[in-house]
């Protein structure tokens, strides 16, 4: 399992900022009956475990007094330099059942966009899921192999889910099709013909010289 540090905090304001500029970022730790707690963890070790958890799989959170298995719910990052700067994290319980958000990976080529030139559609990115946190995945396989035809499609009833596992989603759901690929019409301009208005303003220029001798 995954493991954070984490600083327990009782700051505001001004001190919270001189955290974060030391490298660290403000979060809360929370979950069901459960008391709020405010909390600062490692930047760098953050990132480094949000890259690999994400927020669908359990991690150690190390508190002074106790270490607990929370998931990350929640990450504001900055809006230009795109850093977080604050976490949320669930506090989860073994004997709950907890819903989740689970990345889709689709692994293969269909068929149908390899051999007919059809179009993939990633209707989904995730799957909400319920599950006992022993039994969340970290991720979903679908598999595209069986797109043979433009318009297949695979719904949620059709993804094959863990041992415990159950999707929230409506099972005709769709979560991936091949549809018929569309050719974007381009107009291209015509060529210019330089020589032609070299001669264009040659004549126009003519004109006006014989213009100006006949008055």
């Amino acid at each position: 399992m995954l493991k954070l540090k984490a600083v327990l905090r009782d700051l505001l304001g001004k001190k919270v900022a001189a955290r974060r500029a030391k490298g660290e970022i403000p979060g809360v730790v929370y979950g069901r009956q459960a008391e709020t707690r405010s909390v600062f963890v490692s930047v760098v070790d953050f990132k480094k475990v949000f890259k690999e958890a994400g927020e669908s799989t359990i991690i150690a959170l190390d508190l002074a007094d106790q270490t607990v298995d929370v998931l990350i719910n929640e990450v504001q990052f900055d809006p230009i330099s795109d850093e977080p700067i604050h976490v949320d994290f669930y506090l989860v319980r073994q004997d709950q059942e907890i819903e989740v958000d689970v990345p889709l990976v689709f692994e293969g080529m269909a068929p149908a966009v390899k051999e007919l030139g059809g179009s993939l559609v990633k209707v989904l990115h995730e799957l909400p899921i319920s599950a006992l946190p022993k039994n969340l995945p970290h991720d979903l396989k679908v598999d595209l192999s069986s797109l043979i035809e433009i318009d297949s499609q695979i719904m949620v009833k059709d993804l094959v889910l863990p041992a415990g596992v159950v999707s929230t989603l409506d099972p005709e759901e769709v979560v991936v099709l091949v549809a018929e690929a569309t050719e974007e019409e381009t107009t291209e301009a015509a060529p210019v013909d330089l020589l032609a208005i070299e001669v264009e303003k040659k004549g126009k220029k003519e004109e006006g010289a014989e213009a100006e001798t006949e008055s």
